[in-house]
């Protein structure tokens, strides 16, 4: 008997989108996943998500049916099942939390600053604080869209703890801006 691989942590983000009781299209749940999970984890591409879907499909931890009534051609719908709430229990129940690898595109940057004038070094660090802000202020929306929403208790926790990192970051970077060579 041949043991099935470990999930991917891609598929039970997708099934933790799909616990929130929606029947979902692979489209509608790239569009959840890109305005929840951008924040704090990597938005599965579209064709990802399609590939995801087949393998939770496969292993019998969603349902999928056609849906003739959403235009004009037929697409598929899927929810999660009783299976695939176990296992995304059991996931979060047992599983150890993988450790954030820091995959920062401006710090790596910086650490190359030595090769160019500290004035373009801070040049993009305020483009950085820039675009920070600009996701602060999508994020504070989404958390102002859902706060003392039922069910979504948690989501909330989560947006108010991507909001500190937000703060947190600007912070960080406007102290090495501030210690940069003239």
């Amino acid at each position: 008997m041949s043991q099935e691989r470990p999930l991917p942590t891609t598929s039970y983000a997708l099934l933790g989108l799909l616990s929130f009781g929606q029947e979902l299209t692979g489209y509608e749940l790239k569009q959840f996943s890109d305005s929840t999970l951008r924040f704090y984890w990597v938005a599965p591409a579209m064709s990802q998500i399609y590939t995801e879907l087949a393998r939770l499909d496969a292993r019998g931890l969603i349902e999928s049916r056609d849906d003739a009534d959403s235009g004009a051609r037929a697409v598929r719908r899927y929810r999660i099942n009783a299976a695939g709430l176990g296992e995304l229990r059991e996931w979060l129940s047992t599983s150890e939390p993988e450790f954030p690898i820091l995959k920062h595109p401006v710090a790596l940057r910086l650490l190359l600053g030595h090769l160019v004038e500290p004035s373009t070094v801070r040049k993009m660090l305020q483009g950085y604080l820039d675009g920070l802000e600009r996701q602060r202020a999508d994020l504070q929306a989404v958390l102002d869209s859902i706060e003392g929403r039922e069910g979504f208790t948690y989501p909330s926790l989560v947006a108010g703890w991507g909001l500190d990192y937000y703060d947190a970051e600007r912070r960080s970077v406007e102290d090495i801006a501030d210690r940069l060579p003239e």
